[in-house]
């Protein structure tokens, strides 16, 4: 994990060019430190590396808060005798890496910053260009990772905490593992996960892709007001905040991220343009895939796959086996060809993955509900048609005895808008049922 200073946490949070650099420079140290290590150990010359970093924009206590979290293969890839990429495991950097891998990224931050204009001597208009542009946006943004209150009759106070507070600076300076801070740049690297420990690694992915807010954590006070519990108690004594509903949504607003900003983002060889990911990265299979690359063989198949010319259906490169060996093997014995086709001598070819997910599938993996799956029996049901006719459409409708015109769509006004009636409110509020659609 990359934590970095607050100050620059606020230009990070609205400049998405400057953080993509950020986020490559940490990539590139990182990568070069791996590649540094298995040149040492394993004596490659040219390796390759694999990561998953995830970008987060907010703190425990919904504060402003942007740092990055890595996912890294605990190795590197290189291609062996026969050309097949094989992996190299490396043992876990010392603390005497990590810090220079800290002092690294730090350097080459403020270096990025002084190219850019951003140093300590920049122009101020120029180094916040937000403030003009967007000053209420600003002034969240800058209330936020300083943990106070932008708007409402407590603007410009500190959030307020509850815990046995006392002076955290007058505690000692924290040692930890492979942990090093240098010029306010934190970097954290002693978790690691064993292999085949898939249970612990979805619980690591969970975490570091996790949401802004807990709903289990939030709760509503007799007076109105919102306590948020935190999830770990800080060197302060701090275990709770209370904040105002207003108060909420500020911070909530803070934690948007850019627009077309990716959070989750590969780099190396898991990237998604890199050569050799197909030979890294398991191929996944929807269930129309799935069940027909688990059917058995039937004679169809098996006669379309003596009439297949030899070496036609291999993917380059799918396994170490080497395609065009196998094709001239077959070329030269055609009792081989006819006994593959039967026998799959040939490499098993897995199907591709799609370029975009079904519907059905997207639905499954954002609300867990299996949309094609049979209530009553449980079997899968297919698509028969997409009926794009209107009148059609609305006699299917109405059979079925389904609304056949859409709601009103219209835009929220502010006035419409009441942060202080929480979710208890809208108990008396129209039904879908009880709108009365206009004839358009």
């Amino acid at each position: 994990m990359l934590s970095l200073p607050f100050a620059l946490c606020y230009r990070l949070a609205y400049d998405a060019p400057l953080t993509s650099a950020v986020l490559g420079l940490f990539v590139r140290a990182v990568f070069g430190s791996l590649r540094r290590r298995a040149r040492k150990q394993w004596g490659l010359a040219r390796s390759q590396c694999g990561s998953v970093r995830f970008v987060q924009r907010f703190g425990d206590a919904i504060r402003l808060n942007v740092h990055i979290h890595s996912l890294l293969l605990d190795g590197v890839y290189a291609p062996d005798a026969l050309g097949s990429q094989r992996f190299y495991p490396l043992p876990p950097p010392d603390d005497a890496e990590v810090a220079r891998v800290a002092a690294q990224v730090a350097t080459r931050v403020e270096q990025l910053l002084e190219r850019r204009g951003l140093g300590g001597d920049s122009d101020p208009a120029e180094a916040d260009p937000l403030s003009e542009a967007e000053p209420l946006l600003a002034a969240l943004y800058g209330a936020s990772v300083a943990g106070r209150v932008a708007t409402g009759r407590r603007a410009g106070q500190l959030v307020l905490r509850i815990g046995d507070r006392f002076d955290a600076e007058a505690l000692p300076a924290l040692e930890a593992e492979r942990c090093a801070s240098v010029r306010g740049l934190n970097l954290h690297a002693n978790v690691a996960v064993p292999a085949r420990d898939r249970r612990r690694l979805e619980r690591l992915c969970r975490y570091v892709s996790r949401p802004l807010v807990s709903t289990e954590r939030l709760s509503r006070l007799e007076d109105g007001r919102l306590l948020y519990r935190l999830k770990h108690r800080w060197r302060d004594g701090t275990t709770h905040v209370i904040c105002e509903a207003g108060e909420l949504m500020e911070k909530l607003a803070a934690l948007v991220p850019p627009p077309r900003f990716h959070l989750v983002r590969y780099h190396g060889i898991l990237g998604p343009c890199a050569s050799e990911r197909d030979r890294i990265v398991p191929v996944r299979m929807v269930p129309a895939q799935r069940d027909a690359a688990t059917a058995p063989p039937t004679s169809a198949s098996l006669a379309d796959a003596r009439q297949r010319p030899a070496g036609i259906g291999f993917r380059e490169p799918v396994s170490s086996a080497r395609p065009d060996l196998i094709a001239q093997a077959f070329a030269m014995s055609p009792a081989l060809a006819e006994v593959s086709s039967e026998t799959s001598l040939a490499p098993h070819t897995p199907p591709q993955r799609p370029r975009r997910l079904a519907w059905a599938d997207l639905l499954r993996r954002v609300f867990a509900v299996d949309v094609l799956e049979c209530s009553r029996c449980g079997a899968r049901m297919r698509l028969l048609a997409a009926i794009y006719a209107p009148d059609a459409t609305r006699a299917i409708l109405e059979c079925m005895g389904l609304p056949a015109r859409a709601p009103p769509a219209t835009a929220a006004t502010p006035d419409e808008i009441d942060l202080d009636s929480g979710f208890e409110a809208g108990a008396d509020r129209q039904t879908d049922t009880d709108f009365d659609f206009p004839d358009r």
